[in-house]
């Protein structure tokens, strides 16, 4: 490898006071990486980093995935243009990785291969969801996306007046659609937050609820008889992500729609899920997060697994809440993405100048993933890295 190639990895932390229904997040940190390299004399820099949750992978990334890039012969990294090629850099740092054992190594690779996702795009000075477009989606693409943000978290002292008056700030950002925590608290409780998310919404279409997989098969049917007669836009994660028989179950007895998908780290995990959860395409969605499952590379293969099920990718709505999940929104057309305008800042939500109008929003213009485009994040970067 070109010895002009530098990576950079820091862990930053996204600690917060809030709660969902299984964790904390006062301990929540991310992986951060900078990769630089000159390309026809012009210094590049891509930037990636982790989805929140799942804490720093910095080790994976710097004693097994880089060493293997700096090693390699040059033309096994490079494309017909000579820039860095993700795809191909993928595949050769997860050589003499062994099948099976998604989790930690998935979140440090998805870091790393954003960084250089938006390198390349950046090399063809062009937004990433136009690079998309063109390589891998004959050029189509959406002009809009839908979003929604992940908010409704449990908070002390938050009460139901906190909840609206969340809600009614993404109401004033454009948003339509939102999104609130559940099984943190009891049943009687957790439906108390929901009438008070309804007075603000105004109907169940425009409510999704995440129970981040807390609810074993009992608890699941449990509340979603509770919560049927709402006809929700989504009941999220209502059970552990690798318990297919009891989603399954809960598909036959639960007529709206139902979200999950975001705790599982590859299309081998996606796919038993699709084989044995009983979900159904013509309602339901999946969340995988490309930043914690080995990045937009893996994620290419998700979409041609998915379509191969006979599902359409527009029941794709990535988690991560960032500018990745936006631009393979908009140039992959999925079904949408996730937004944390609130949250996990300065990596949450997307740049400065975006607007959304009805629950949608339109991607950006500017090269890469946009990064630079989202002053706070960039601050922090520019803080990080100097």
């Amino acid at each position: 490898m070109d010895n002009r190639f530098k990576t950079e990895i820091v862990t930053c932390s996204i600690k917060s006071p809030i709660r969902n229904a299984v964790i904390s997040f006062n301990e929540m940190t991310i992986s951060v990486i900078r990769i630089s390299y000159l390309y026809l004399g012009k210094l590049l820099n891509g930037y990636g980093f982790c989805s929140n949750g799942r804490y720093a992978q910095n080790e994976i990334v710097l004693n097994r995935f880089i060493p293997r890039i700096i090693n390699s012969d040059l033309n096994l990294l490079i494309d017909e243009n000579g820039i860095l090629d993700p795809v191909k850099c993928w595949s050769v740092y997860m050589q003499n990785e062994k099948p099976g054992g998604h989790g930690d190594r998935a979140v440090a690779a998805g870091a790393l291969d954003m960084a250089f996702w938006d390198a390349y795009a950046k090399a063809y000075e062009k937004p990433l969801w136009k690079i998309l477009s063109e390589q891998f989606n004959q050029n189509q693409s959406d002009e809009k996306i839908f979003v929604y943000p992940g908010g409704g978290y449990y908070y002390p002292g938050k009460g139901y007046q906190g909840l609206k008056d969340e809600f009614k700030k993404y109401q004033d950002h454009g948003y339509k659609v939102l999104k609130m925590k559940v099984g943190g608290d009891s049943i009687d409780e957790d439906l108390k937050r929901i009438d008070a998310a309804l007075s603000v919404v105004g109907k169940g279409k425009n409510l999704c609820v995440d129970a981040n997989a807390r609810f074993d098969l009992t608890e699941a049917l449990t509340f979603s008889k509770a919560i049927q007669h709402y006809n929700l836009f989504w009941y999220e994660e209502p059970l552990d992500p690798d318990d297919f028989l009891s989603h399954a179950i809960l598909a036959e007895k639960y007529n709206p729609p139902i979200a999950t998908g975001e705790n599982l780290f590859s299309k081998h995990g996606l796919q038993n899920l699709l084989r044995h959860g009983g979900l159904r395409p013509d309602r339901d969605w999946i969340q995988l997060d490309p930043a914690l499952s080995y990045g937009l590379t893996h994620y290419l293969e998700v979409i041609k697994l998915v379509e191969t099920f006979g599902w359409s990718r527009r029941r794709l709505i990535p988690h991560g809440g960032h500018q990745l999940a936006l631009n393979i929104a908009a140039g992959l057309q999925t079904g949408g993405s996730e937004s944390y305008p609130g949250v996990f800042q300065p990596f949450g939500g997307f740049a400065d100048n975006y607007e959304i109008e009805e629950g949608f929003i339109r991607p950006q213009e500017e090269p890469g993933l946009g990064i630079e485009e989202k002053s706070d994040l960039y601050d922090k970067i520019k803080e990080i890295f100097g």
